[in-house]
C-alpha cells in the first residue's frame, strides 16, 4: 500500500498542539487594515483552536 501524501495547503495553515488539538490563524488580517481597530487587529493575530466538527477532516489532510 503506498504512502499517503499530506495536503500541502493544510500543512502550511494548521499546526498540532501538544494535547492533540489543531490551531489555526484568523482570517481578515491581510489587507484593508486601516479601517479596522487596534483591538480587532490584535485579536485577529492570535491563534484559535478549530471546531470539533472540522477536526476529523483536518486531521485526515495533515
Amino acid at each position: 500500500m503506498p504512502k499517503r501524501k499530506t495536503k500541502s495547503g493544510a500543512k502550511k495553515r494548521f499546526k498540532k498542539t501538544y494535547n492533540g488539538s489543531i490551531k489555526r490563524k484568523h482570517a481578515f488580517k491581510n489587507h484593508l487594515l486601516t479601517k479596522k481597530s487596534k483591538k480587532r487587529k490584535r485579536n485577529l493575530s492570535k491563534f484559535n483552536v478549530i471546531s470539533k466538527s472540522d477536526m476529523k477532516n483536518i486531521k485526515k489532510q495533515i
